[in-house]
């Protein structure tokens, strides 16, 4: 672009000294050769003056040439790669001769100037036929320095109208068209004004910029700037100065709106991810801007309803923007800006529970725009339903992987730390999250964080989890890692096991044979529903995950009046668990509906299905042979006479028959197991020693 304003200026010299020393008779066509001539000399391009020109003296110099065209360089196509209708140009002529110029009209009508890049270069870089080529020059760039402008100037009616600029490169075009501007400098000492408006893309914009004075921003003084541009897409605004020393440097303060961010993205050919938010964007504070680093001190800022106050400090110099900073935001929600997720259902239809996990894939290409190294004091955090007080929050991005620690936060009466890592180096993204929690309370976080509402308790966890996956669902389902969790005085919601065994001792009761039959097949059913629950004064145990499918082999719930273990699985890819209980009756329940005395008896309990349809259910027949079992091999195992002879004969017939030592059928996975059928030798102990049958009451009960 310099040599294009040096053809300029060449341009006008040439034509101002042929007009002295040319008469005025003498006809353009004897000059406009020659000054095409030494123009395409000096920048080394042909340059065409094809139209009308004409040249008069008084009162003033004043040059019009038409139809005026710069050849494009080779390889960049044959469109010129500047055209302009008409070229205007009017200067005083007494002050040149006392180094002054005074034009007092430079108007360019219609211009055109493509611009264009590509692999061998690009088609702005000028070098003269009879000129060796510039070297770069040694040492740092142009400095602000006194002295810099040895001359006086001013410009009068200085316009472009009509211009458009068109730019080719990295496969893409840009376009700015319908460009008006006019320069008002009255002296390289007073303030100048520059103002004017552009079509870009469809988008209108009006720009305004003041300047204290045009020689002291070249001589490295001290000078008052202002700057405002509007439009649709965005409006910002500077008030300050050029800070004193031989660099740009703006100081002042900035206000800037975009109205929409995606607008904005769009304009600058980067789309973004589908979606209602990042929208309204606001920012204000106090500036200090040069080429390499800008500063935003005491910054208000605003994302859709996302407000926050801080600094922030941007570095320009390496590969990609640098952020780093400290930012106090009183509420942030990330919800709006999750990935949509589908309704969930309960199994009856009715819509409700744990949606099924999206397939949507997860754009995380944001986390290759910039690095950053951010502290964030959040009063408020929200993430779907979780609400997380009193963040303190360390974000670091480096190439596109992300670090996020919350070193200190409130959730549901617990505190603890949280590590979360996004890795987007690779094709496959992947994740790592650990956390330390502890005095959570289990039954709001629970229900907040995953719709499970069967658990309620205080207590912690520490988990270590890894996935990958370019969507929610196909993170889920490559979970792996390991945690425990426990929890003190809670309890189990939907099963009350207490009342679930004293069902199951009156199913299997001694009765007269004559009331079986009109026994209730619900007795040996487990005791379930919204309104039972478990108490428990601890509940702990750990877990491995491989495949989004954790497994456990030590679940432990102790109470005053059971003692309950457990094993399975629960499968966070498919949605699905199975899980076996086995709990046992350590008091008499005495007062909790029932008079047997149950100690020591373990009443098998399966808990399966999907997260929205869990269905819980008991062995009977296993429960049979437990108790049979156990009462006579309590009375053959040291307790002597303790038992009567009908106990020591019922055990000896089980043992004869097999029932004494067999165990539990295993179930198949899939939850869909056959009830079991009843043990003739067993039902036939029924009605000897008189315990209730009916072909309801054989087998699993429901699941």
């Amino acid at each position: 672009m310099p040599r294009l304003l040096r053809f300029l200026l060449i341009l006008i010299v040439l034509l101002v000294g042929l007009a002295i020393a040319v008469p005025m008779l003498i006809p353009a066509e004897a000059y406009r050769e020659r000054v095409a001539s030494e123009a395409s000399t000096a920048l080394g391009r042909d340059v065409v003056l094809a139209g009308d020109m004409r040249l008069s003296l008084l009162p003033r110099v004043e040059i019009r040439a038409g139809d005026v065209s710069i050849a494009n360089a080779e390889g960049f196509g044959g469109d010129p790669m500047a055209q302009m209708s008409e070229l205007r140009v009017g200067i005083r002529l007494i002050p040149l001769f006392s180094r002054s110029v005074e034009v007092e009209e430079f108007v360019l009508v219609d211009p055109v100037i493509r611009l264009s890049s590509n692999a061998r270069g690009n088609n702005w870089t000028f070098r003269s036929d009879t000129a060796p080529a510039a070297q770069p020059a040694a040492g740092p760039g142009f400095e602000r320095r006194p002295g810099a402008l040895p001359f006086d100037a001013s410009f009068g009616d200085v316009r472009v109208e009509n211009a458009t600029l068109i730019y080719s490169g990295n496969g893409q075009t840009r376009e700015i068209r319908g460009l008006n501007a006019r320069l008002a400098l009255p002296s390289l000492d007073e303030p100048a004004g520059l103002t004017g408006a552009l079509n870009a893309d469809g988008e209108q914009l009006t720009f305004n910029a003041e300047l204290g004075s045009v020689r002291g921003l070249f001589e490295g003084a001290e000078t008052p700037i202002s700057l405002r541009l509007g439009g649709d897409i965005m409006r910002a605004s500077f008030d300050g100065l050029v800070r004193e020393g031989p660099d740009f440097v703006l100081a002042g303060t900035i206000d800037t709106t975009i109205p929409s961010l995606r607008s904005l993205a769009t304009f600058a050919g980067s789309e973004l991810p589908p979606g209602d938010q990042l929208q309204r964007v606001e920012a204000s504070g106090n500036l200090v801007a040069s080429a390499e680093r800008i500063e935003l001190n005491g910054a208000q800022v605003r994302l859709d309803e996302i407000t926050g106050n801080g600094d922030l400090d941007i570095a320009l110099s390496g590969p990609r923007p640098r952020v780093t900073g400290a930012l106090t935001v009183p509420a942030l929600d990330i919800t709006p800006y999750l990935p949509e997720q589908s309704t969930g259902g309960s199994g009856n239809g009715e819509g409700a529970g744990i949606p099924p996990w999206s397939e949507a894939p997860i754009d995380l290409s944001g986390l290759g725009v910039i690095d950053a190294d951010l502290d964030l004091s959040v009063g408020l955090f929200e993430y779907g339903e979780v609400d997380i007080s009193d963040v303190d929050l360390d974000v670091a991005i480096e190439n596109s992987r992300l670090d996020a620690r919350l070193r200190r936060f409130g959730l549901y009466d617990g505190s603890g730390a949280v590590r979360v890592v996004a890795n987007n180096r690779t094709n496959r993204p992947s994740f790592r999250v650990t956390a330390n929690l502890d005095g959570l309370d289990a039954g709001p976080f629970l229900t907040a964080a995953a719709g499970f509402d069967r658990l309620a308790g205080h207590g912690g966890m520490n988990v270590d989890l890894r996935a990958s996956g370019n969507s929610q669902a196909a993170i889920m389902r490559s979970l792996s890692g390991n945690g425990q969790f426990a929890f003190r005085d809670g309890a189990i919601i939907g099963i009350n096991l207490a009342e679930t065994i004293r069902n199951v001792n009156s199913f299997f009761n001694a009765a007269p044979a004559g009331e079986a039959e009109t026994s209730s097949e619900d007795e040996s059913q487990a005791e379930t529903g919204d309104q039972a629950q478990t108490d428990f004064s601890s509940l702990n145990g750990s877990f491995t995950l491989t495949g989004g499918r954790a497994t456990t082999d030590d679940l432990s719930m102790l109470s005053p009046l059971l003692r309950v273990g457990g094993n399975g699985w629960v499968n966070m890819g498919e949605q699905n668990l199975d899980l076996r209980m086995r709990p046992r009756l350590v008091a008499s329940i005495e007062g909790q509906g029932g008079a047997s005395d149950l100690q020591g008896v373990e009443i098998p309990v399966r808990i399966r299905g999907g997260f929205n349809d869990v269905s819980v259910g008991v062995d009977t027949d296993a429960v049979g042979r437990a108790l049979l079992g156990g009462a006579l091999s309590n009375a053959l195992g040291g307790d002597g006479g303790a038992q009567s002879p009908e106990d020591a004969l019922r055990q000896g017939l089980l043992d004869a028959i097999g029932l004494g030592q067999r165990d539990e059928e295993p179930a198949s996975d899939d939850g869909n197991s056959e009830p079991q059928e009843v043990d003739p030798a067993e039902q036939l102990l029924r009605g000897l020693f008189g315990s209730r049958s009916s072909d309801d009451d054989n087998g699993d009960g429901p699941d």
